[in-house]
């Protein structure tokens, strides 16, 4: 929203005094050039993020299926694209900060977290109260009257309309826009910067600057701890995942020459850069492994799927459902220890 669509918004309409202007100004040729254009780049740009979000669902390879096949070969998948383009372009063209405050938990939830010791975008009012403007060269203090001019650009520039000298209020998204025109104006009059800042209201209240509190030290250690286990998920995922079952609706298959097979279906996904030969094999000699097809080979993050053979002799089976460890090997290297069962025939 800041970084994106606001840029474009300005660079195109101007400033808020600039914005507000147009907003006001009667319908003409220069309006409605600058609108259409302005919501020709957010749809553009929101249809770019809709392909974006539907290829981190369905996969990039589907979503360039439908981006180059036929549209009546897609009609599903361009009309989700259409919905998601649609909702993208609302949020960053009409609703802006309503998302923030009204659906987006975050503001809410940050409001149970905070107390008057978190640091946060806040008004120095002692500061600044009580408001004024005044002349060069009065004496602000003999005139009792604080810093805060009451220029009112704080409020003008903040994207969710609230005044921060207020208080601190759940709207407040802690964008610092209200900080950066603060310190804009107190450095024009020659008044020291930082009316508005991180702080805290204990801080104002007791002049003190940040401090290690026990809500800052436990939030920490949570956050801490969270990022500890996605670490140890991340450096410890394998580069393959693989998922083996017997095929459905097939029990056993017995030869003449006293084999006894069952066929199994395997899905292997590639999460590394380079191509993969695999070999699959029955772990502890106990069964032959026989491909169905072409032997498989991993793609750099692609997924192949195959069938193979389990082939055991009768003496072998010691139950009519055997438990069953299928070893896959890339690169002649064990990779994945997949658990299954083996269907037989129980000789006694």
């Amino acid at each position: 929203m800041e970084m994106v669509f606001r840029r474009i918004e300005y660079w195109i309409e101007g400033d808020w005094k600039q914005q507000k202007k147009l907003k006001s100004a009667p319908w003409g040729m220069d309006k409605s050039l600058k609108k259409t254009v302005k919501h020709l780049l957010f749809f553009l740009i929101s249809f770019l993020i809709a392909n974006t979000f539907l290829a981190y669902i369905i996969g990039y390879k589907d979503l360039f299926k439908i981006i180059t096949d036929p549209p009546q070969n897609h009609v599903g998948g361009l009309t989700a694209i259409l919905i998601f383009t649609t909702l993208f372009y609302l949020v960053f063209s009409k609703m802006r900060e309503q998302v923030c405050t009204t659906v987006c938990p975050y503001g809410r939830l940050q409001g149970v977290l905070l107390d008057n010791k978190s640091m946060t975008v806040a008004y120095d009012y002692l500061r600044g109260e009580n408001r004024g403007k005044i002349k060069k060269k009065q004496d602000r203090s003999q005139l009792g009257i604080g810093d805060c001019i009451d220029c009112s650009r704080c409020v003008h520039v903040c994207p969710t309309g609230i005044d921060i000298r207020n208080g601190t209020q759940m709207e407040c998204i802690n964008c610092t826009a209200c900080m950066d025109e603060c310190d804009f104006v107190m450095d024009k009059v020659g008044t020291q910067k930082g009316l508005i800042r991180y702080a805290s209201i204990q801080g104002i209240e007791e002049k003190k600057g940040f401090e290690f509190t026990p809500r800052v030290i436990a939030y920490s250690s949570i956050l801490l701890f969270l990022i500890g286990i996605m670490g140890i998920i991340i450096f410890n995922r394998s580069n393959v995942d693989t998922t083996i079952l017997r095929t459905r609706g097939t029990l056993f298959q017995q030869t003449k020459e006293g084999y006894i097979s069952n066929i199994y279906d395997v899905s292997l996904i590639n999460k590394t850069n380079k191509k993969i030969p695999i070999i699959i094999r029955v772990m502890g000699n106990t069964g032959r492994v026989k491909m169905v097809g072409n032997d498989l080979n991993l793609k750099p993050h692609e997924e192949t799927k195959g069938k193979f053979m389990v082939v055991m002799q009768k003496g072998q089976i010691n139950s009519r459902k055997m438990d069953l460890i299928i070893g896959v090997y890339g690169n002649n290297k064990l990779i994945d220890e997949i658990e299954t069962t083996f269907i037989g025939p129980y000789f006694e």
